[in-house]
């Protein structure tokens, strides 16, 4: 009963995280507008495949990717090994964001306007090429992010002053990277952060902060995700020069 229960709050707490944006539409769309919903019987069957599908997978976290990745976190840190910490962490990170819906999609959209404008030979080949090349860096940008985060958790790091040098790099680097490739690079940053990297992540830190001594869970365990958001816009910008060059 309990798991039921649980999970029936949990189906409330989405119906009312989506509130707001049925209002919202239902304002704009019967009172802006003034026009009737078109399709309304499939928009309200969609509607309710978004609320248990939220629900779902918010209950999966809870029950499942939450308690793993801290369980991994703390028993890495008992084990007292930094290699295999470090090593979980790149692998984490790099395999979480390479299966991104998110990053794929953006990364075949990329690739089908640079072929259209002429910045790479338009044909299957060099595009699926162009769009592999950019989720790798992505990829291998958010496990080294990772990594660095890791290590920030152990060394008791100021996370303000990495955040803060990142983003001068970052500033450098758009000075000389191609424009057609700035673009994308900034949006990297953020498809890195979505539904699969997320919880996994945020989970990690949390429970390796709460396993060592000395560490806040609060102050300590959070700003991996913005490692991962950080580090991706560099590695884009680098790979566009050197598709560039």
């Amino acid at each position: 009963m309990e798991p039921l229960r649980a999970l029936f709050h949990s189906l409330l707490a989405s119906l009312r995280d989506l509130l707001p944006i049925i209002l919202v539409i239902a304002v704009f769309q019967f009172l802006v507008l003034d026009q009737p919903l078109p399709n309304f019987q499939s928009i309200l069957a969609g509607l309710v495949l978004v609320v248990f599908g939220l629900t779902l997978f918010v209950f999966g976290l809870e029950m499942g990717l939450f308690p793993i990745g801290e369980s991994m976190a703390q028993a890495f840190a008992r084990k007292g090994s930094v290699f295999w910490l470090v090593l979980f962490a790149f692998c984490l990170g790099f395999g979480t964001t390479i299966a991104e819906p998110a990053l794929t999609a953006v990364a075949d959209e990329a690739a089908e306007v640079a072929a259209e404008g002429g910045m790479i030979i338009n044909g299957l080949d060099s595009m699926e090429e162009y769009a592999l090349g950019l989720r790798l860096s992505v990829a291998l940008s958010v496990g080294v992010a990772i990594v660095l985060g890791v290590v920030r958790i152990l060394k008791g790091w100021p996370i303000h002053v990495i955040i803060i040098g990142g983003y001068a790099i970052i500033v450098v680097l758009t000075i000389f990277a191609p424009q057609s490739i700035i673009g994308v690079a900034y949006d990297s940053g953020g498809v890195t952060t979505s539904t699969i990297t997320v919880p996994l992540v945020t989970a990690l830190g949390v429970g390796l902060a709460s396993s060592i001594k000395g560490r806040n869970p609060m102050i300590d365990g959070f700003g991996l995700i913005a490692f991962a958001s950080l580090l991706p816009i560099m590695f884009v910008m680098l790979y566009g020069m050197w598709v560039a060059g």
